[in-house]
């Protein structure tokens, strides 16, 4: 499963280690994903996300289900992609 925030669409980027003698590698920059669960108001359950820390203040700013709303009008995520814990 690749690591991609379900809510900003947020990935691994790729850029270059810079040694002291200015050699440049390719390297990848692992974006900052976790797992997180959040109770969803709206459809009265438990839902798991894999977000990351922007994912997070976004939530913390908007609210979950506008959060949600955006991440899949912009496609970063399918209502089918959430998971529901409990049911």
């Amino acid at each position: 499963m690749p690591r991609v925030c379900q809510i900003t669409g947020r990935k691994v980027q790729v850029g270059n280690w810079v040694s002291h003698s200015k050699r440049r590698t390719k390297r990848t920059f692992d974006a900052n994903i976790f797992t997180k669960k959040f109770y969803y108001v709206e459809e009265q359950c438990w839902i798991s996300l894999k977000l990351s820390a922007a994912g997070l203040r976004l939530i913390n700013k908007v609210g979950l289900d506008a959060a949600l709303k955006q991440a899949v009008s912009k496609g970063y995520c399918n209502w089918k992609d959430i998971k529901v814990i409990g049911e």
